[in-house]
C-alpha cells in the first residue's frame, strides 16, 4: 500500500474490518534529528506505539499504529536528554490526527461549522465531534492580506434587531479583510488608524461610518454608495406620493368614470368599498387606530418627550413611534394603512360591463369571473356589488393606482415604462403640481447619477428647496450633512456592490452554522471561506 503522506514509513501489515482499516507501520529512517540542537542521533533509547487517525479510505476510518522510537541526544550540551522521532507529513508532537485528516476536517469546518460538519465527517468515515471541528477552525491563522487601497464598509445583522457587526472588504481584491463587532464609529476608526494606506472608503449613508472614517482615515476620500442614494430618493418620493394621494384619486375619479349613462346623472355615484371602509361601508378599525396613535404621538412630541419614552408609555415599538413622529400628516399614514389590493381588482372591469348590460344575477356573475380565474367566493362579489343596486355602476371602474406603484413609475426610466403606465403618470403629473415637481427632480437626480455629474448636486438641491416638497427638503438636509461623500458617490465608479455581495454570502454562512457560535468563529469562516 503506497500513500503519498506515508512515504516516510514502512507499513508492516494491515488489519481490515467493516468499520476501519488499521495500518501497522514504523519509520524508514535509521537516524533522527534532535529538535533542540538539530544534531542527528542513531542511539535508540526506547520504543512506544502511537495511534494516529488518518483520512478515510472507501468510507472506512483509517488508523495508523506507528512504532515510534525515542532517541538519546548525543550532544552533552543539549537541554534534552531524549527525544521522540517525528515523521514529516505524518506526525507532530502530541497530535492524534495526521496533517491530512486535520486539513480535511478544517475544510469541512470552514464550510459547515460544527454540527453539520460533524454529520458530514461521520458520513465520510472521519468521526469528529462538533467541538473538535470548532477548535480546529479557531486554530487556523488569519490569511495574510495585502495593503488595502479601496475599502468597502457595510453592516450585517448578527441577531436582527439586536446585534450587528461590520464587514470590511477590499474592493480591488474583492475579498473581506476583517469583521468588527457592532456598527459604531469607534471600532472602524481604530481599524483605519492601523491601516494608513486606505485611500478610498465606500459606505452607505450611516452617520457612524462617516464619523469613523473621518476620525480614523482623514486622508481617505469617502464615497456614498449610489444605490443607497437612489433608495433615499425613492423613500422621499414615497412620502410625497403618500401626502398627495388625494390628488391621484381625484384625477382618476374625474376620468372615464365620468362617462356614465344619462339614467344615472341624477343618482348618487357608485361608492365601492375602499381601504378606509369595509364592505358594509363602516370605517375600518385600522383607520381609527392610526388616527388615535398619530394624535397621541404628536401630542407627546409637543410636550418634549423622547421617542423611547413615548414608546414605553404607549407600548409601541420604537420603529412605529418613529414612523408616526416623522409623518408629515395623517394622510401619509392612512395611505399606507388603507391602500391594499383586493383579489377582485383584476375582474372588476368584467363585472362592470356585465352589470351595465343588464345582468344583475350575482351567482351567475360569480361563475363567470371564476372561469376567468377569480379565486374568491360569491360573497366577495355580492358585497362589492351591493351599493350598485341603488346608485348605479360606472361603465369602467377607474381605481386609483397604489402609492408604491406611482413611486415605481416616477423612479423608472421613462423610456422603459409601458405606454399605459406612462399615460397614467402624465395624468397624475398634470393633476398635481407637487408630484410633477417631484418627478422632475427625480429625473434630474437620475441624470446626475447616470452621467456621474456630482458637480451638479448643489444646483439640484437649490431647485428642490425652491418647491413645496417637505419630504425632499428632509432629503436635501441629510445630503448636505454628507455632501462631499454624496458628490463623490455621484461622480465615482466605486460602489458598495461588492460589500453588499459579501453580506449576502455572510447570511448563507450564518445559516449553515445555524447561528450557534460566537462572533470570533463567524469572523474566521468569513475570512477563510472565499
Amino acid at each position: 500500500m503506497v500513500l503519498p503522506h506515508l512515504t516516510g514509513v514502512v507499513v508492516e501489515f494491515v488489519q481490515q474490518s467493516t468499520a476501519q482499516v488499521v495500518l501497522h507501520a514504523h519509520a524508514r529512517a535509521v537516524r533522527a534529528i534532535c529538535p533542540h540542537c538539530s544534531r542527528p542521533s542513531g542511539r535508540v533509547h526506547g520504543r512506544y506505539v502511537r495511534r494516529l487517525a488518518d483520512a478515510a479510505i472507501g468510507g472506512r476510518a483509517v488508523v495508523v499504529e506507528l512504532l515510534v522510537r525515542r532517541f538519546r541526544c548525543l550532544n552533552s550540551a543539549c537541554s534534552a536528554v531524549t527525544f521522540a522521532e517525528q515523521i514529516e507529513g505524518l506526525t507532530k508532537p502530541h497530535a492524534r490526527k495526521t496533517p491530512l485528516l486535520r486539513s480535511v476536517l478544517m475544510s469541512i469546518a470552514r464550510t459547515l461549522a460544527g454540527r453539520p460538519g460533524a454529520r458530514l465527517a461521520a458520513m465520510l468515515g472521519m468521526r469528529a465531534a462538533k467541538d473538535t471541528l470548532l477548535h480546529l477552525l479557531r486554530a487556523v491563522p488569519d490569511p495574510p492580506r495585502a495593503p488595502v487601497r479601496v475599502l468597502g464598509v457595510d453592516d450585517f445583522a448578527w441577531r436582527k434587531g439586536h446585534t450587528y457587526a461590520t464587514v470590511l472588504v477590499d474592493l480591488e481584491a474583492r475579498q473581506p479583510v476583517d469583521v468588527l463587532p457592532g456598527r459604531e464609529a469607534e471600532p472602524l476608526a481604530a481599524w483605519l488608524a492601523g491601516h494608513p494606506e486606505v485611500e478610498i472608503i465606500c459606505r452607505d449613508r450611516a452617520g457612524a461610518y462617516a464619523e469613523g472614517a473621518r476620525t480614523g482615515a482623514p486622508q481617505a476620500i469617502q464615497v456614498a454608495d449610489g444605490w443607497h442614494l437612489w433608495r433615499n430618493v425613492a423613500e422621499a418620493v414615497e412620502k410625497t406620493v403618500g401626502s398627495h394621494h388625494r390628488c391621484i384619486r381625484s384625477a382618476f375619479a374625474a376620468g372615464p368614470a365620468a362617462e356614465l349613462g344619462a339614467a344615472r346623472d341624477t343618482a348618487p355615484p357608485f361608492d365601492p368599498p375602499d381601504g378606509a371602509r369595509d364592505c358594509p361601508r363602516r370605517p375600518r378599525r385600522v383607520v381609527a387606530r392610526t388616527k388615535e396613535r398619530y394624535a397621541a404621538v404628536q401630542e407627546r412630541l409637543a410636550d418634549g418627550k423622547s421617542l423611547a419614552a413615548i414608546g414605553l408609555e404607549l407600548r409601541l415599538d420604537h420603529s412605529t413611534v418613529r414612523r408616526f413622529a416623522r409623518a408629515d400628516s395623517i394622510d401619509e399614514l392612512l395611505v399606507k394603512a388603507t391602500n391594499r389590493q383586493s383579489i377582485l381588482d383584476e375582474y372588476k372591469p368584467h363585472l362592470h360591463q356585465r352589470w351595465n348590460e343588464g345582468c344583475h344575477d350575482i351567482p351567475r356573475l360569480h361563475r363567470e369571473v371564476q372561469k376567468l380565474g377569480f379565486p374568491g367566493d360569491v360573497q366577495t362579489v355580492r358585497r362589492y356589488l351591493r351599493p350598485a343596486k341603488e346608485r348605479g355602476l360606472p361603465v369602467t371602474p377607474r381605481p386609483a393606482p397604489r402609492p408604491r406603484r406611482v413611486v415605481r413609475w416616477i423612479v423608472t426610466n421613462p423610456d422603459r415604462l409601458p405606454a399605459g403606465d406612462a399615460q397614467e403618470l402624465e395624468e397624475i403629473r398634470a393633476a398635481c403640481p407637487h408630484l410633477d415637481a417631484a418627478a422632475r427632480h427625480v429625473r434630474d437626480f437620475a441624470t446626475m447619477l447616470h452621467d456621474r455629474r456630482g458637480d451638479l448636486l448643489p444646483d439640484w438641491m437649490n431647485r428642490v428647496l425652491a418647491d413645496d416638497l417637505p419630504a425632499l427638503h428632509s432629503l436635501v438636509t441629510g445630503l448636505r450633512r454628507d455632501q462631499d461623500a454624496v458628490a463623490a458617490g455621484l461622480s465615482s465608479s466605486w460602489s458598495s456592490g461588492q460589500a453588499e455581495g459579501q453580506v449576502t454570502r455572510i447570511k448563507l454562512i450564518k445559516r449553515k452554522g445555524y447561528g450557534r457560535a460566537n462572533l470570533d468563529l463567524l469572523r474566521k469562516r468569513i475570512l477563510l471561506t472565499v
